[in-house]
């Protein structure tokens, strides 16, 4: 299962104009994906640390490019979760960098990676 199938309706609710529920973002989306620590991982590995701690710490949230995602993630991923969703790989970057920070941050209201 790939780390980011819990976003289908996320990014439905973003490419209908829809207001996007953080809160619901980052359950099925960490659910899906070994738990908030596997979405922390993979994106640690991929030299996002400073960004991915900004989310989880109780400040300001760093912001992530459509460019870091894609290096982040696997050209299989993101083509998966593009011809899931109807729209090319470069539109899923820019719909993830906008929506994962906000996700990761309501996942960890109080500061903590539980």
């Amino acid at each position: 299962m790939s780390i980011f199938d819990g976003l289908g309706s996320v990014l439905s609710d973003v490419l209908a104009g829809r207001q996007v529920d953080y809160g619901a973002v980052a359950s099925r989306l960490f659910e899906n994906a070994g738990g908030l620590q596997g979405i922390v991982s993979q994106l640690n590995q991929a030299g996002l640390g400073e960004q991915v701690s900004s989310w989880i710490g109780t400040g300001h949230n760093l912001p992530v490019s459509a460019d870091q995602i894609q290096a982040a993630l696997s050209s299989d991923q993101l083509r998966d979760l593009a011809a899931k969703f109807g729209v090319n790989a470069d539109d899923v970057s820019k719909l993830l960098a906008d929506h994962l920070p906000g996700a990761v941050d309501a996942a960890t209201p109080d500061g903590k990676l539980s």
